[in-house]
């Protein structure tokens, strides 16, 4: 307490000398810094040159009274506690001082613990709203769509719609593999979005049990069910008036599914085990690492909630299809983690960085720069660095060759591996998505279907919509 004392600078501006100079000897002994003005004009003069936490001024003065002083501080947008002091109690003076912006007003004579408790909160009062103004700069910050770190022509694409949808009131849906940032993208929506002072709140479909989910969603009402010995709120009540995050929304079952399209529709619910109808304003944000057009096709997800969450799509692209970005996020988590702004990788290590496919995209980058922060390096990071499983791919690569040894080869066998490994890596930078593997691979979707089957690497039955 005494160092955030010693911390606060006062401005006593008063045109009676012993007023002054009693303030400021108690003031002083309290352990702030203090400075007098013998007027108005003088005080005004000082508050431009200089910072204060707190300004106490007597309201009668000559050249410029205290409430023209408040004026001229308000007029400037000086963000200052002003304490007012008069010896002529009056209530238009009050009521003038207060609505002008004074913290408090107190009339003299006064005792000296008296004025001492109204500074204390007045200054304990000003460090509350000064860390508040900070934490929001610094939610700004960290929900700025700068933190989406990229210039590739991908990442580029996605902030500049990410810029536009954000202040709107518009369902978003956010697809993508896991580990491309889905929830920073809902975190920075909401922040950027006019209910960004209000709740944001996350849900993860496929980590709540399908039984408890509905209670979880909606909350119950008590003797709901066995157990319920209270009333709880739901996840849908604590969102209300902010931004509903739906992650991992195609995990959601299909009876939940039904109830939630309700609940979007009416915009009311009610608490299981309730009878009464809620109201519901929430903003709906939902992601999905699965090709939801897929599982509609396989009845597994129905297509009017698939639309009434799909007003906005945004497709966050998978980390090998932003190698310019990938130096950028190196050296941005290093100085997350290390605070050094760079992070020498060898040729060796930044080839392998830019060859290498990411299955767990940016969270796998993250944690590969944390192991090499851990590993420590002496002038740059070397291949000892490299975890096994990029290694391992490094010489599966290596290893893919054309030439007809001196001994033979059995060709059959040969294309049969060769197009194993093709089907595999292709389904893997797919992120299991068939229809995006025949793509990559230039064939058909029937095509990719039969060279599955014929490998034992997928069934034959698919949905209509894959057809």
């Amino acid at each position: 307490m005494a160092e955030e004392k010693t911390m606060a600078h006062i401005l006593i501006v008063d045109d009676e000398a012993s007023m002054r100079e009693m303030l400021a000897i108690m003031l002083q002994r309290e352990g702030y810094a203090v400075a007098t003005a013998e007027d108005g004009a003088r005080g005004l003069a000082l508050i431009k040159d200089n910072r204060f936490d707190l300004i106490i001024s007597d309201i009668q003065m000559p050249h410029l009274t205290g409430i023209e002083l408040l004026r001229e501080i308000n007029r400037l947008n000086l963000e200052l506690l002003v304490l007012m002091i008069t010896a002529y109690s009056s209530t238009e003076e009050a009521v003038e001082a207060m609505k002008l912006g004074a913290y408090d007003y107190i009339t003299k004579p006064f005792k000296n613990d008296e004025i001492r408790l109204v500074i204390r909160n007045a200054l304990e009062r000003n460090n509350l709203q000064r860390e508040n103004r900070e934490l929001k700069k610094k939610l700004g910050e960290r929900w700025s769509f700068d933190r989406l770190v990229g210039k590739s022509p991908a990442m580029k694409k996605v902030v500049s719609l990410l810029e536009r949808i954000a202040p709107s009131e518009a369902s978003v849906l956010i697809m993508g593999e896991s580990g491309t940032g889905k929830e920073l993208v809902a975190q920075s929506l909401h922040h950027h979005s006019g209910r960004k002072n209000q709740p944001f709140i996350p849900i993860n479909c496929g980590a709540i049990p399908e039984n408890l989910l509905e209670s979880e969603l909606f909350g119950h009402e008590r003797g709901a069910f066995t157990g319920a010995d209270k009333r709880k709120e739901g996840l849908f009540e604590s969102a209300n008036g902010g931004t509903l995050f739906l992650d991992e929304i195609g995990e959601l079952p299909m009876a939940m599914q039904v109830k939630l399209l309700r609940v979007l529709q009416e915009r009311e619910f009610r608490r299981v085990g309730g009878t009464k109808t809620l109201p519901l304003d929430i903003r709906l944000l939902a992601a999905t690492n699965r090709d939801l057009e897929e599982a509609v096709g396989a009845g597994e997800f129905r297509e009017d909630l698939y639309y009434r969450l799909n007003v906005v799509g945004v497709e966050l692209p998978p980390l090998r299809e932003r190698q310019a970005d990938i130096p950028l996020l190196v050296n941005h988590f290093c100085q997350q983690r290390s605070g050094q702004s760079e992070m020498p990788l060898s040729t060796e290590v930044l080839n392998c960085l830019l060859d290498y496919s990411w299955p767990g995209n940016i969270r796998e980058l993250e944690n590969f720069v944390e192991r090499c922060i851990v590993l420590g390096w002496e002038e740059q990071v070397t291949s000892d660095s490299l975890p096994p499983n990029m290694i391992s791919r490094a010489k599966r690569a290596d290893s893919f060759q054309l030439e007809v040894p001196e001994e033979g080869f059995a060709l059959e066998k040969w294309l049969e591996e060769a197009e194993r490994t093709l089907l595999l890596d292709a389904l893997e930078k797919s992120g299991g998505v068939r229809k995006k593997a025949a793509e990559l691979l230039g064939i058909s979707f029937r095509s990719i279907r039969y060279r599955l089957s014929k490998l034992g690497l997928g069934a034959e039955d698919s949905s209509p919509m894959e057809k």
